[in-house]
Parts: structure tokens; sequence; C-alpha cells
């Protein structure tokens, strides 16, 4: 991870007025943001060229990439330009790809204005777009110059979007013993902003150190994507937020782990007690476990798959441990509906 991370509440005002300074700057933004902050941006951006993208995953894809190249070009951005991305995780993995796309690499400043995009996607430098409903299969590993972190922009999101940033915070504690603990310790308080915010600055710090040893995911770095198999599928079959189908993927996961005997049983109770409680907070997102069998069908093009055959896994394994386990697709299937009749 070549960039670097500033959080806190005077991180903009720090470092913004040099990062803007002397050349040509687009910013990359979506309707929601873009409505509730307008004084950020006339403040920070004046004279910047500013694309609006309508919010959603779905817009993820070839036709808003294509987009906010063409408006990139017309702006007549140089090599020195500077791409800001400021939003939640489809606005910074689309505003990467353009800034590693738009004359093959001009630098990107990720503002990330979401809890999920805080703690997790704005740092390690994933970029990609949705192909053919396949989540995040055309990309590229592209660091951010910097990632400018302000609390100040999670006291504008509604109950749904704290629940979508708890998914990837669980997920850290399946990663580490410390963590964990913390998560255990509070896990009837998972609704507190001042318990998630206190928590941003411990993911942060655990995804930095991971994406700095294992920078393209040859390695160590699978291991965030503990839940994401599964969540994945679920998100493309159900339509749930990424954070709610990440919480759900681990629920399933760990079952599936505990029931194959990769992870300590114990540990595994422990573990699904705090995504239960995840889960537990309104409003709560909604699948079908009766069709649980079709969305395994989503897993069998996972980009993490090694193979046509095998549906791969980073699942807990024990406190502050995690594993591959990988499944023949059928077997898969199977243990995925096992694990959600077990309801």
């Amino acid at each position: 991870m070549k960039g670097t991370v500033y959080l806190g509440e005077d991180c903009l005002d720090a470092r913004l007025p040099a990062l803007t300074k002397g050349q040509a700057n687009f910013v990359l933004t979506d309707e929601n943001v873009f409505a509730l902050y307008p004084d950020f941006f006339k403040k920070y951006f004046s004279g910047a060229e500013i694309f609006v993208m309508n919010a959603g995953e779905e817009y993820k894809n070839f036709t808003s990439l294509q987009a906010i190249l063409e408006k990139m070009v017309g702006a007549g951005l140089k090599r020195t330009s500077r791409l800001f991305a400021v939003g939640g995780g489809v606005v910074g993995d689309m505003g990467g790809l353009c800034a590693s796309l738009y004359m093959r690499g001009i630098s990107c400043v990720q503002i990330p204005t979401t809890l999920l995009s805080q703690v997790d996607s704005s740092v390690g430098g994933k970029t990609a777009i949705d192909v053919c409903g396949v989540k995040n299969v055309v990309g590229a590993f592209y660091q951010p110059q910097e990632v400018l972190i302000d609390p100040n922009f999670l006291k504008t999101l509604p109950p749904r979007e704290w629940k979508c940033g708890l998914g990837e915070i669980v997920k850290y504690a399946a990663l580490d013993g410390d963590f964990f603990e913390t998560m255990y310790q509070n896990k009837e308080n998972l609704s507190s902003p001042q318990l998630a915010l206190s928590l941003v600055y411990d993911s942060v710090a655990l995804k930095a150190g991971v994406v700095m040893r294992d920078e393209k995911e040859t390695g160590e770095r699978k291991c965030l994507n503990v839940g994401h198999t599964t969540g994945h599928a679920i998100e493309l079959a159900f339509g749930l937020s990424h954070g709610e189908s990440v919480l759900w993927g681990m629920k399933l996961e760990t079952k599936i782990a505990m029931a194959t005997g990769v992870c300590e049983k114990e540990y595994g109770q422990k573990l699904l007690a705090i995504v239960e409680a995840a889960l537990a907070l309104p409003p709560v997102g909604k699948i079908d476990l009766v069709k649980i069998g079709e969305a395994a069908q989503n897993a069998s093009a996972d980009k993490k798959n090694v193979d046509s055959k095998n549906i791969v896994m980073a699942v807990a394994k024990a406190k502050g441990e995690w594993t591959i386990l990988s499944l023949v697709a059928d077997d898969y299937k199977t243990a995925l509906e096992r694990a959600a009749r077990k309801e």
C-alpha cells in the first residue's frame, strides 16, 4: 500500500488545500452525497470539474465508466491532474478505476463518506465494476495517493448504512483476537455510533497492515474475504446491501466451517453471536432461505475460485486465525442449504 491514510475531523482542512492546488482537478461523487454536502463541494472544489453519478450498485458498470472517462477527456485533464472520489464504496471503486485508466494512471484521492467505505473499501486500492451479473469482475489494483477519513460524514448516515458498515467491521473480529474480544464484549451495543466510531481507526489499521504485506492478494490479503464468497452470492440473488450480505455470508460460512470441523465450535458460537447481533439491528435485510440454493449458483462465478468446480471461502478457524475452505460446487450448495435450515 503506497498511499497515506489520514483519519480525523481536521484531516480535510489539513490536506485538501494542498492537494487541490496547482493542477486541474476532477471530482466524482453521487447524487446523494452531492445533495447532502453542497457547502463541502463549494469550499474545497470551487472551479473543479464535478461529475455526479447515479447512486447505487447497479450503476457500477461499463456505461457509467464510459460516461465518467468521456467527461474526464472533455475536461482536458492531464497526467498531472488529480481525481477525488467523494462517496461510498461505489464511488470509490469507480473513481479509483477511472484514475487508473485515464492516461494510464493519474493521481487519486479517496474521501469515503460511509462507514463501510471508511473502514474497508477506500483502503487497499481495489477498484472494479460489475459485468454480466458478476460482482467486481473487471478492475485493477490501484493505490490512492491519499485516503482522507472524516468521521463527521457519518453523522448523516441512515440506520441501514450503519448496519452495512458493521458487516465489514465484524469481519475484522474473525481476523484479530483483540478486536474479537472488543466486539464480543460490546455485541449488545452495536447500534451505538460512538462504538462504531471507536472501531474505525482499528479497522483501518488492521486492513492497511494486511495490504502493506500483501497488496495483490497472493496470500494473507485473502483473509479480508471472510464472508464474502457467500456474501456476494447473496447480494446478487437477493439485492441486499453489501454489508448486510457479508453478515449473512459470515453467518452461513461460519456454520459450514463448524460443520466440517474447520472452525472451533466454542469460538464459532461466539463469533456467530456477534454476527447475529449485527443482523438483528433494524432494518433487517431479508433473504429467502428456501431459495438459498439458487444463490449458491452465483458463487461459481466468484473470482476467488481457482477453477469452475470448487468454491473457495476464507473462513474463521479459531480466535485470531482464519483459513481457506474449498468445497466442490455441489457440496457447497448442500452445505449452504443445510446451514440455512439451522436458523
